[in-house]
Parts: C-alpha cells; sequence; structure tokens
C-alpha cells in the first residue's frame, strides 16, 4: 500500500455517548454499517428507481483529468441525461462522476427515503443533502471540503474505496496554497515516493464501504475515493459546534476560495504553475524539518 494506511474502526450501531467521546469531539472517522437499516432509500434507491423519478434531466459530468487552469475549479468534462448515465454506469467502466448534486430539487419524496441522524450529532444543514454518483474507475481527487463540515456520507449499489488523512498532513499532502486540495500530480493508491518524497511516512486511514454503510468524516478530514463499482452515494453535512471552526469555515469560502478564483481567472497557466511549485516547496519543507 502507498501510505501508512491503518483499517477505518468500524461499527454496527453506536449510542450518542460513545460517538460524542470517542468520535465527534476527537475527529476520528468511523464507519457505521446499521445507521440506514430503518431507512427506505437502503433497498427503495435502486438504479430503476432513480431513473424513474429523476429521468431525462441533464446533469454535468466529471472525470479523472487533471484541473483545466484556464477553466473555474468543478468545470464539468461532459452533460448526459441522468437515466442514460444510470445505465452507462452500470453496464460498463467509466471515468464519468456526478458531483454534488442535488436530486432532491428534482425528486423532493426521496427526502421522505432518509433520516438525518440526530439522535447522534445536531447542527445538521437540512437544506443540504447532496449526491455523489460514479461510474467503476472514476476517482474523487484528494480534497478536504472548504466548508468543514462534519459529513455522514452513506454509499449505495456497489462499493467504494476511501483514504482518510488527517488535516496535520496537508502540507505532506502537497497541498496547494489558497486551495483545500492537493496537488493532482500523483498517484494516490500508488505514489511515486522518488517524485513526490514527502509522501512517504504519511499515515493515513483506509475504508471500503459497502452497499448501505455510512462513512462519519469530521471536519477537516481529506479524502481521496475511488467508485469500485458503478454506485452512488448520499452526503449529510453538520456544522462543527465550535465558533472557531465556524469562522474558518466562512474564512474559507470568503477569502480562501474567492482569492483563488480570482488569480485563476486573472493568471491561468502562470498561476497554476505558481501554485504546483509552491506546494512542492512546502512539502519538502516539512518533510525536512520532520513534520506532518
Amino acid at each position: 500500500m502507498s501510505f501508512i494506511l491503518t483499517p477505518i474502526d468500524t461499527v454496527e450501531s453506536i449510542d450518542k455517548a460513545d460517538f460524542t467521546k470517542n468520535y465527534l469531539n476527537p475527529r476520528r472517522p468511523l464507519v457505521i454499517k446499521g445507521l440506514t437499516k430503518d431507512w427506505p432509500a437502503r433497498e427503495k434507491w435502486t438504479p430503476e428507481y432513480l431513473k424513474e423519478v429523476v429521468g431525462h434531466k441533464v446533469v454535468p459530468l466529471y472525470d479523472n483529468s487533471k484541473a483545466d487552469p484556464s477553466k473555474p475549479i468543478n468545470s464539468a468534462a461532459a452533460e448526459m441525461p441522468f437515466d442514460e448515465y444510470i445505465d452507462l454506469i452500470k453496464r460498463e467502466p467509466t471515468e464519468l462522476r456526478i458531483f454534488f448534486f442535488n436530486i432532491f430539487k428534482h425528486a423532493p419524496q426521496l427526502l421522505d427515503d432518509i433520516k438525518f441522524p440526530k439522535d447522534l450529532m445536531g447542527g445538521f444543514l437540512e437544506s443540504m443533502p447532496s449526491m455523489f454518483f460514479g461510474g467503476s474507475n472514476s476517482v474523487t481527487f484528494l480534497h478536504y471540503d472548504i466548508d468543514l463540515p462534519h459529513i455522514f456520507h452513506t454509499h449505495f449499489g456497489g462499493r467504494k474505496h476511501v483514504i482518510l488523512f488527517e488535516n496535520k498532513w496537508k502540507r505532506r499532502l502537497y497541498c496547494l496554497p489558497n486551495t483545500t486540495y492537493a496537488l493532482e500530480d500523483y498517484d494516490v493508491l500508488n505514489p511515486d515516493f522518488e517524485k513526490f518524497p514527502a509522501l512517504k511516512g504519511v499515515e493515513g486511514i483506509d475504508c471500503h464501504l459497502e452497499h448501505g454503510d455510512t462513512l462519519f468524516m469530521p471536519t477537516g478530514l481529506w479524502h481521496w475515493m475511488k467508485y469500485v463499482d458503478g454506485s452512488y452515494s448520499l452526503s449529510l453535512r453538520a456544522w462543527d459546534a465550535s465558533i472557531s471552526r465556524k469562522a474558518a469555515s466562512v474564512y474559507n469560502l470568503a477569502v480562501k476560495g474567492g482569492i483563488d478564483s480570482v488569480l485563476k481567472m486573472a493568471f491561468k497557466a502562470n498561476y497554476a504553475k505558481f501554485k504546483e511549485q509552491l506546494a512542492i516547496k512546502w512539502a519538502e519543507n516539512a518533510l525536512a524539518a520532520g513534520r506532518p
């Protein structure tokens, strides 16, 4: 395996006291296999049912290619009617995926099929549930969420491989300045340690999700995801209780994200090259200093 990875903690169920003490407060990830056992979605959300309720809605699609410095972040690679896309990912391998899709805008009845886990924590953003779809071979690049939420990420219809890193490793992961994502020039599963020496010794957590499993990803956790099968996931987001974390979220959205977008559009490839060079310098400095 590429990094120093340990298996993620996994439980069938968990009570609020245990969850708060051992996972929420220390910000440790966890897989809860039985969280969705009483969700109608667990059995109801088949590919055919989702095709039926969303239909021919045209959706933007993304692939594994490196971001184009001349385009805004998260620019789509293609478009396709939703029902045709579902047929594609169930039929054959593809890199194409749907990113942060508000499926409930098009099929609000789906909200009746899920339950926010309020018995474990509060702060859920009930207006922001979102879905992610991917074909086998599609990859979500290494990043952490810019708004710094806690995330309950439930997977449906297949398998997904997830690798997680604490935020303390961001320099060694070649985090690009003014962003919340890493240099895209290395393969997270098989990095070239000669070319990217700062990755050697980085510690992470290995996670494999199956149908119905829920991954708790605490705020600021770096994550890389690969769809092993054509399948889909639901993310429920919740605010961290601390004022400092909320302030950091606002800063990331208003300053870090805003500045990066303006500079990217103004300087394009030159700015992208500068960011990559600075990320490499930061990583080498952290490695030389023996820091995460």
